[in-house]
């Protein structure tokens, strides 16, 4: 069956390169004409394709390699990112393509995506950066669970960088630490004043909240009030913001869903073997992420957007 495909494509290739000149192989009305075959280079599954002295043909009867190469590129990516095997790779693609790659070159094409899209530039105007951490097995000299930041940045760089910038506490990771601080009895009391303090309509309302939580529950759980007040300067902060984009900027909910993403991928390999091929898969999942939500605009943030972009004049 592959010889008769063969034959059959080299003889719609030699077709389209006659209706290319206009005569027939040595027909004497091609002599002199300033071009003329020069054999063939071959293609994978020994299809061969005329070419012409001028390298003025090109053939339609296959897609450029570059065109078919981007295709299983993309495909590999694909594949990767939805937790399938290099080698699992691999076998899929020589089995539908016919072409071969081994393991190690699925792998190389992914770490290469990845390199690229961490050299990738950036726009040097950003309203909201969310950074949190997912914890994800990673072998070493040991086996353990380490902290993945999805987004690299600490207090003081960023400071340095964007010297305006604002920092916003989540609020939502800020009650899950009073939850572990507090005894079962008291927590939903507890946290029934503290969600008041992100329900108010204004910055001195929450303030005011906020404080009378420190007189309530500061003598049972001075602990709790004290670390509260280490970052109080940090949890207010989304009231200096349009309310529409309140709720978004005092929990980070969004990256939180593709923490999900990135663990649920993750969950059937047993342990990421080195560094590099954790930052190949979480890479991938970005990219991934990235192609499906790129026109997405977070909730509220469309109908501010007048607002927000004044910030940056």
């Amino acid at each position: 069956m592959r010889q008769e495909i063969e034959r059959a494509v080299n003889d719609l290739l030699e077709a389209e390169l006659t209706a290319f000149f206009g005569y027939d192989p040595y027909a004497r009305s091609g002599w002199n004409s300033g071009n003329s075959r020069i054999g063939a280079y071959y293609r994978k599954t020994e299809i061969q394709v005329p070419r012409d002295r001028n390298g003025m043909f090109h053939q339609h009867t296959l897609p450029d390699y570059k065109q078919h190469s981007d295709v299983l590129e993309s495909m590999i990516i694909k594949l990767y990112s939805k937790g399938v095997t290099t080698r699992e790779i691999a076998d899929l693609i020589e089995k539908m393509y016919g072409s071969h790659y081994s393991a190690g070159q699925v792998s190389n094409i992914s770490k290469q995506m990845v390199q690229a899209y961490h050299k990738r530039s950036l726009s040097d105007k950003f309203f909201c950066v969310y950074l949190d951490a997912t914890y994800l097995p990673l072998r070493r000299q040991t086996f353990e669970r380490e902290a993945v930041y999805i987004a690299i940045g600490m207090r003081q760089p960023l400071v340095a960088a964007y010297p305006k910038a604002h920092f916003q506490r989540c609020l939502v990771h800020v009650m899950r630490n009073i939850c572990a601080k507090v005894r079962v009895d008291d927590r939903e009391a507890v946290m029934n004043d503290f969600k008041q303090i992100h329900q108010q309509i204004n910055k001195a309302d929450a303030v005011k909240i906020l404080h009378d939580f420190y007189a309530k529950w500061g003598k049972l759980y001075s602990h709790v009030v004290r670390n509260l007040k280490a970052i109080e300067a940090d949890m207010l902060v989304f009231y200096n913001y349009p309310k529409q984009i309140r709720t978004s900027i005092y929990s980070t909910n969004m990256i939180e869903s593709f923490n999900n993403i990135v663990k649920r991928k993750a969950k059937p390999k047993a342990e990421f073997p080195t560094e590099q091929s954790l930052d190949t898969f979480i890479g991938i999942q970005a990219l991934s992420y990235n192609d499906r939500y790129f026109n997405r605009i977070h909730k509220g943030f469309g109908q501010v957007q007048d607002t927000l972009e004044s910030y940056f004049d």
